[in-house]
């Protein structure tokens, strides 16, 4: 049993959450949950950055007081993580919770002994969006490449972090592989930067230009840097800093892995693993990098004003899982997707229920009445040897950080499901049944007719267990109408000849014309 930390990034809460944030939030649960079920140790991790300038500047224009501005918008992000059936066991707001100032000092104070902290007087231009410095040469027409909005010019004296002293060692830890990054060409894009000189960053701001929010830096009249004080949260959920009986378990002993978004690698990739360096802390084991969610390809953003609202997505159709199988399937899991109503509704009628509803309302009413829901003895076939190879597919896409592969394998056999079931016909044995047969052909016709479901149940029972980390709800129903426990670990016994299944309420139902 390996244990496993997983995380979110901690988003801004300059405003609502949008469904690009909901990606990362089904992605990593996806993850957490495959962990479980392999029988791993899981901490599974989400939370707010509060501290941003550009959450300040936002409460600003709103003409509320930062502190209930910030409040009420992470209230929504965590209510958010409920809504789509996030297992995170902790959730860290960087502002309110208690052990975060004492994370991050005592993460500063290590940094500090080992002399990576210096005071420098310090001139550039300032993107409150991104919260980083940018060279000129970094700039798409003077502009901010990822917001594409004018930068500031900033005069401040700082206190400063040695990140050039980590360069090489960075380079080492991901070329071997000690410092996992996927899709591979966010691994480049990393090798790229740090082959670059990289350049020392500021790590604190003045309380003035902060409005005095933000973690109090330790030394002097400043909050500390927003991304030092943000990607400490990883360390404040496990106590660093105060109650550290968990960070043993799963910073200093297990496998570390973050779930970010493609605009804030760098930070994670570079940043993070630097100040860990330097305070004697093991730096994360994996990076995933997922892409954008578009619209109409454009990126979704707070400020962009194209956010579409996940909670009433999950509203309309009743349950988180249309919309966690969209992003999980119909977006490539390390590239940028487009999100549509009407790709999304599709998805919905055309492949939850027409594919995988329909055949369970098929194979379990016929199930129904013709052998009482009792599931006859599972044959031996080339279908059900198919179907016990899907759990390794499933297990290969995550591995490879390509969960729309994985489901894309399980509709794949669902399609195949559907067309053995139509080309098999079993409807007609069991009408001819109802007939007057002779003792032998009702044994045989009896037979083909229980074989033929028997093994349809296998199949969707497999599907059941496979589709558990992706739409934990709607498995859970399955497992209940084809009359099994959902099991606590993939490796427990599949058993389905003898179980009654039942047919009840239709599995996706199709949602009235808007």
């Amino acid at each position: 049993m390996n244990k496993i930390y997983i995380t979110t990034s901690i988003p801004y809460v300059n405003a609502a959450p949008h469904v690009g944030f909901a990606l990362e939030l089904v992605q990593a649960d996806a993850y957490a949950r495959h962990f479980r079920l392999l029988g791993h140790d899981i901490r599974f991790q989400c939370g707010t950055d509060d501290n941003s300038l550009k959450n300040v500047r936002s409460a600003e224009a709103a003409g509320v007081q930062v502190k209930d501005f910030v409040d009420a918008n992470a209230d929504r992000f965590e209510h958010l993580g409920g809504l789509l059936d996030i297992s995170n066991e902790e959730f860290v707001r960087t502002s309110r919770d208690p052990r975060h100032i004492a994370c991050v000092h005592a993460l500063w104070k290590a940094c500090a002994e080992n002399g990576d902290l210096y005071r420098k007087a310090y001139e550039g231009l300032y993107c409150v969006g991104c919260e980083q410095f940018y060279e000129p040469s970094e700039l798409d027409d003077g502009r901010c490449p990822e917001h594409g909005i004018s930068l500031e010019t900033i005069r401040e004296e700082n206190w400063f972090f040695r990140l050039s002293r980590y360069g090489d060692r960075l380079i080492e830890l991901v070329e071997t592989g000690e410092l996992r990054i996927v899709p591979a060409h966010r691994r480049n894009e990393i090798l790229a930067l740090l082959r670059r000189r990289l350049t020392d960053i500021s790590v604190s701001r003045s309380a003035e230009r902060a409005r005095g929010w933000g973690v109090p830096a330790p030394d002097g009249d400043e909050v500390v840097y927003v991304w030092f004080d943000a990607l400490a949260n990883y360390l404040t959920g496990l106590g660093h800093g105060s109650d550290e009986t968990l960070l043993p378990r799963y910073w200093n002993g297990g496998q570390r892995i973050h779930v970010v978004g493609k605009g804030i690698s760098k930070f994670h990739a570079i940043y993070w693993p630097a100040i860990l360096l330097s305070a004697g802390l093991p730096p994360p084991s994996s990076i995933l990098v997922h892409g954008y969610v578009t619209v109409d390809g454009r990126k979704i953003g707070k400020s962009a004003g194209n956010g579409i609202d996940p909670e009433r997505i999950i509203q309309s159709y009743e349950t988180p899982d249309a919309l966690r199988y969209y992003l999980l399937r119909h977006i490539r899991s390390g590239d940028d997707g487009d999100f549509s109503a009407e790709r999304l509704e599709a998805a919905w009628s055309g492949e939850l229920a027409g594919q995988l509803g329909n055949l369970a309302n098929r194979v379990l009413a016929l199930l129904s009445t013709s052998f009482g829901g009792f599931v006859p003895p599972v044959p031996d076939s080339a279908f059900v040897d198919e179907a016990a190879r899907l759990p390794g597919k499933v297990a290969e896409a995550f591995d490879a950080y390509e969960l729309h592969v994985g489901l894309a394998d399980i509709f794949a056999f669902i399609g195949a499901a559907n067309r053995r079931f139509t080309q098999g016909a079993p409807w007609a044995d069991a009408k001819a049944l109802l007939a007057d047969l002779t003792p032998e052909d009702r044994q045989a016709t009896t037979a083909r007719l229980g074989a033929s479901l028997a093994e349809q149940v296998y199949g969707l029972a497999v599907v059941a267990r496979c589709l558990l980390p992706f739409l934990p709800s709607s498995a859970a129903t399955l497992h209940s109408r084809l009359g099994i426990p959902s099991p606590r670990l993939y490796r427990d016994p599949l058993i389905v000849t003898g179980v009654k299944a039942a047919p009840q309420a239709v599995l996706f139902p199709q949602r009235a014309a808007a």
